[in-house]
């Protein structure tokens, strides 16, 4: 396993909303002699109070209710030393490559074997990257381009909806997830879904660089 776990069991932290997926992971961790639990989280805001934890890795899914697990990779980066092991329904092009630009270490689908999910931890404790297939090949094609400069933020900012608008708008101000749900009269999830839909037309991946983007085009104050 790694290093930090050599002398002992690595600590995994689990990011996850659904609770059957939450409960087969933990059986999955429990099951390990060389895995410990080292916290859960079913929201965003819960999975960034684990990297104060100082787990040895995240297994992280990325739709969440109150916002995409996208923003947390960074932030589970610049707080501690945690590989973080994508473990998503998402595996769409776009989601992939942000999702390793952000700094993934590795990147599952949610139907994967229970015993390919271990040995993806084991193998992201390692240092390796495991990778689902259609993540494999959205990779290499983008290396076969050779380097690309990031997409201009305000590329598709005309693709932005006026709900989109209004929510960023809201976010401009300063309004968290919740009180963003509740000005709009939509739920917190609602807002995680137009939340994913601006990113990916945006090319962005935190709410700051969102509003920043969308600003240059869209008058949001």
């Amino acid at each position: 396993m790694s290093e930090r776990s050599a002398a002992g069991t690595a600590r995994i932290a689990i990011v996850e909303d659904d609770r059957g997926m939450r409960e087969q992971l933990i059986e999955l961790i429990s099951a390990s002699p060389e895995l410990d639990l080292a916290g859960i989280a079913p929201t965003l805001q819960a999975g960034r109070k684990l990297i104060d934890l100082q787990p040895d890795l995240f297994l992280l899914d990325l739709g969440l209710p109150d916002g995409s697990g996208l923003d947390l990779i960074s932030e589970v980066k610049a707080g501690c030393a945690a590989k973080v092991l994508v473990l998503t329904l998402f595996g769409d092009r776009e989601t992939v490559v942000t999702a390793v630009q952000s700094g993934a270490d590795g990147y599952l689908l949610k139907d994967s074997a229970p015993a390919v999910i271990l040995e993806g931890i084991a193998v992201t404790l390692q240092g390796g990257a495991p990778l689902s297939s259609a993540a494999a090949v959205f990779l290499l094609e983008r290396l076969r381009r050779g380097p690309a400069s990031k997409p201009a933020a305000t590329s598709r900012a005309d693709d932005l909806t006026e709900r989109e608008i209004a929510l960023l708008k809201l976010f401009a101000r300063g309004l968290s997830y919740k009180e963003t749900a509740r000005e709009l009269d939509i739920s917190p999830l609602t807002v995680g879904n137009y939340v994913k839909s601006i990113y990916r037309k945006l090319a962005v991946n935190s709410r700051g660089e969102a509003v920043y983007a969308a600003g240059r085009v869209h008058k949001l104050d």
